[in-house]
């Protein structure tokens, strides 16, 4: 492009992805405006973690794809009822999809651990009881 053309043909947009890298995404304003299908409208702000099936909150992305600039369309599956539904969300929507998914990953995280750490201190008191028992050998290790 010669810089007499003042028209930007592109513009980028960076997305952080689920695995915290970030990427750019090129989009040629040519392109969108011919793709009229590429124009999307978003769905109602709403909390994406809650099934609209049975209300459960434990709903998970099974996929998503970038929409158009604003948007995402996401497929959700409720792992209580098994609804599944897709539709396109605003970007603010699905970063609170995001939030809650992180919240829940914490505490999964925090329940994972205290169930090892209950495991161990149970393994540790049989072995304690073996030990004081003299039920364990040297032919044991």
């Amino acid at each position: 492009m010669d810089g007499s053309d003042q028209r930007d043909p592109h513009y980028v947009k960076r997305v952080v992805l689920p695995s915290g890298k970030t990427i750019e995404v090129v989009y040629f304003k040519d392109a969108v405006e011919q793709d009229s299908s590429f124009r999307t409208v978003a769905e109602p702000d709403q909390a994406l973690h809650v099934c609209t099936a049975c209300e459960s909150e434990l709903v998970y992305p099974t996929g998503w794809e970038e929409a158009d600039r604003d948007s995402w369309q996401v497929q959700l599956r409720c792992p209580e009822c098994e609804h599944r539904r897709d539709g396109v969300f605003s970007q603010a929507t699905v970063e609170a999809f995001d939030e809650e998914l992180d919240k829940g990953s914490d505490a999964l995280t925090a329940d994972y651990r205290r169930l090892c750490r209950a495991n161990m201190a149970e393994e540790v008191e049989r072995f304690t009881s073996a030990l004081d028992s003299n039920a364990v050998l040297p032919e044991d290790f």
